[in-house]
C-alpha cells in the first residue's frame, strides 16, 4: 500500500501519480469484491494525495474504475496470449484462447462482472476489448478458414459465438459459484471443446442444419467406422 503524507508531485511526474492512482484502485477493488465499497476518499487516503489531485486524472469514481477496469482487460490479453501455444492448429489455438478467457475471467470476478455489464456507449473497457483479446480471437478464426476447418467468410460471426460461449461459462462460474459445478476447470474445458467442436461439424455439414439432421449424419457416420 502506498503511503500517505506524500509531498507534492515533481513537474513531470504526473503519469506517476496516475499510475498510483490506479494501483491503489485495483488493490481496493480487487480486495473489496465490489465498486461501491471503493471510495475516492480512501485511494486518495492510500496514495497520500487531496482527493482533488485524483480528480486531475479521473473525472469521477465511476471514471476511475473504468480506467482500472479496462487496465485489468489489457492484462486479460497478454493472459490469453501467454497461454496461446504456436505450435498447435488453429482449431486448438482457439481453444486454448478460449480457456484462458474463463481463467482470467474467474481470477478477476468483479473486474470482469464490471467490464461486461451492458453499456450506453462504447467505453475504455470496449475499446481494450476490441484491439486486445476480441482480435486475437479473430485472427484464430481467420486462421482456422485458411486451413479449411471452419468455412471461409466473415469471420466475426464465429468470434461472437465463440466468445458469448467463453463468457457464458465464465459468467456462470462467477455468478453462481454454489452450484454443483464439479471441477469448474473441466466444466469450462467441456463447453469450448463443444463450442469448438460445434462449428467445425456444423461447417462439414452445410446448409445450416437442424439438430435432428445433425444426429442423422453422425449416426451414420459411427455406422461407417
Amino acid at each position: 500500500m502506498i503511503g500517505a503524507g506524500r509531498s507534492r508531485s515533481a513537474r513531470g511526474t504526473g503519469a506517476q501519480l496516475r499510475t498510483e492512482i490506479l494501483d491503489a484502485a485495483r488493490e481496493l477493488l480487487a480486495r473489496t469484491g465490489h465498486a461501491d465499497a471503493v471510495s475516492i476518499r480512501e485511494i486518495s487516503k492510500r496514495v497520500g494525495v487531496s482527493a482533488p489531485s485524483i480528480y486531475r486524472h479521473f473525472a469521477d469514481k465511476d471514471e476511475l474504475i473504468e480506467a482500472v477496469v479496462a487496465q485489468v482487460f489489457e492484462d486479460l490479453d497478454a493472459a490469453i496470449r501467454a497461454e496461446t501455444d504456436p505450435t498447435v492448429s488453429p482449431i486448438t489455438r482457439l481453444y486454448q484462447q478460449g480457456l484462458a478467457y474463463v481463467r482470467f475471467a474467474r481470477d478477476h470476478p468483479e473486474q470482469y462482472r464490471l467490464g461486461t455489464n451492458p453499456t450506453v456507449s462504447g467505453g475504455a473497457v470496449d475499446q481494450v476489448l476490441s484491439s486486445g483479446a476480441f482480435q486475437r480471437f479473430s485472427r484464430s478464426v481467420q486462421e482456422c478458414m485458411d486451413a479449411g476447418v471452419i468455412t471461409p467468410g466473415d469471420p466475426l460471426p464465429v468470434v461472437l459465438d465463440l466468445w458469448a460461449a467463453a463468457h457464458g461459462i465464465a459468467s456462470l462460474l462467477i455468478a453462481k459459484p454454489f452450484i454443483p459445478w464439479g471441477d469448474t476447470e473441466a466444466v469450462a474445458n467441456r463447453v469450448l471443446r463443444a463450442a469448438c467442436i460445434g462449428h467445425v461439424v456444423v461447417d462439414m455439414i452445410g446448409s445450416d442444419p437442424q439438430p435432428d439432421e445433425v444426429a442423422d449424419w453422425l449416426g451414420e457416420l459411427r455406422r461407417k467406422l
